[in-house]
């Protein structure tokens, strides 16, 4: 508590000097109660990285979920708990809204799961150091999500918050998305589609850098046929080059003729191959018999929709070129979209940059769409200008040793405020 009082004192003091000026006297008013309120918000985060909540651990999720909802209603929005099929084994997702006709209309996005489930060893909330804490989930992404409340409870206290039109979107299964998603992400694309801007709160690379564009991810599947026969005939004309030759031809062309392209990648995640494959993908075979069957799974990343369709046809193209006796097949399976940059994008980032120069933080950029993987806002971006990363400092996301910057955690919080008040004056 002592270490969260001097962040306090020390934020408080770095708004007194010259850069104050930028800010009106509401804005300086946001932040004072931003700082006055950090051993709360921290006490929330502290609370609610202490339950597990992986994402199939459905009783954890909906656990977090209700402190969160118990946080929207004291703020006065209209909450809601949309609940999935069994059939999917998720635990749902947290709705909360307020309706308004002054200013933008914001989508506020963050999620409820972590990747580190029920069975796996368990880290609480705990102090590295001065300035960073550890903890499950901790910058991915409750983190994020305290960073939201905190500056919409800063907004409240200040009277800021009448009016406005806002639905924060808490969903339970980011980390594994519940399939169908045209199940799972129903919901959550049609009252997006209501809105004009979606923030995230998924983990910040630092202060001054945020995503206007991420990459989406989809699947494939090559399915590689050759004759099985005696491993002395091969590369004859009647036995031809077998089912695993034709697989390392086809994988070694995706390599050399698509690898160079920025932004997209197709990485084999699991080859098989052998006489025989079972369903578990296991398979049976031996070193002196010609391999009749291959099966290789992998992911394919791309910035755009053109630059997945384009690679999907050059994929398709070299798998055509069979070897002599083998015959391939390759389908895809769409996954998560991607979110495009967009002029639209920019001019939200604009608007950020803004205030973190007001306040004294420096200007933001966009950071490099291929480090940051896919996410829920993804699928929204296609109808909506778009920001994200706007949540906690933090690093090691979805390793046991993930961590947060406590000290930036205050900063963060009052970018955010302001951005909101800003965009729905």
């Amino acid at each position: 508590m002592k270490k969260t009082i001097l962040i306090t004192l020390i934020f408080s003091l770095s708004i007194s000097g010259s850069f104050a000026q930028k800010l009106s006297v509401i804005e300086l008013e946001i932040i004072n109660k931003i700082n006055s309120q950090l051993p709360q918000s921290e006490a929330l985060l502290k609370k609610v990285v202490n339950i597990n909540s992986g994402t199939l651990n459905k009783e954890g999720v909906r656990e977090v979920g209700a402190i969160f909802r118990k946080e929207f209603d004291d703020l006065g929005f209209q909450t809601q708990w949309i609940s999935l099929p069994d059939s999917l084994n998720r635990a749902g997702h947290l709705v909360a809204e307020r309706k308004g006709k002054q200013g933008k209309k914001l989508f506020l996005i963050g999620h409820l799961d972590t990747v580190f489930e029920k069975a796996m060893a368990f880290a609480p909330y705990s102090y590295v150091n001065d300035s960073t804490v550890t903890g499950q989930g901790v910058n991915d992404m409750k983190g994020g999500d305290v960073v939201l409340l905190a500056a919409l409870k800063a907004l409240k206290d200040n009277g800021l918050l009448e009016n406005t039109n806002l639905t924060a979107y808490f969903t339970g299964d980011e980390e594994s998305a519940g399939k169908p998603t045209s199940i799972s992400r129903k919901d959550f694309i049609e009252r997006a589609k209501t809105c004009e801007i979606a923030l995230g709160f998924e983990t910040a690379i630092g202060l001054n850098t945020v995503a206007t564009a991420r990459r989406g991810s989809s699947g494939w599947k090559l399915n590689v046929k050759g004759i099985m026969g005696h491993s002395s005939t091969i590369f004859s004309q009647q036995a031809g080059y077998g089912a695993i030759y034709e697989a390392a031809r086809i994988l070694n062309d995706f390599r050399t003729q698509l690898s160079q392209e920025k932004y997209l990648t197709f990485n084999p995640g699991l080859i098989v191959g052998g006489s025989e494959i079972n369903d578990n993908k296991e398979a049976i075979g031996k070193d002196n018999i010609i391999s009749p069957r291959v099966t290789v799974t992998g992911d394919l990343r791309f910035l755009t929709e053109t630059q997945k369709e384009n690679a999907r046809s050059k994929m398709k193209e070299i798998v055509a070129q069979n070897l002599n006796k083998t015959k391939a097949e390759i389908t895809f399976q769409d996954g998560i979209p991607s979110m495009e940059p967009t002029p639209e994008n920019e001019k939200v980032l604009a608007a950020l940059n803004q205030v973190s120069l007001d306040l004294g933080f420096g200007e933001v950029k966009a950071g490099d769409p291929g480090s940051r993987g896919a996410g829920d806002i993804s699928y929204i971006a296609k109808y909506l200008a778009c920001l994200d990363g706007l949540g906690a400092s933090g690093r090691g996301a979805h390793a046991p040793n993930e961590t947060m910057q406590i000290k930036e955690f205050p900063k963060h919080i009052q970018r955010v405020a302001l951005l909101i008040y800003r965009l729905t004056r």
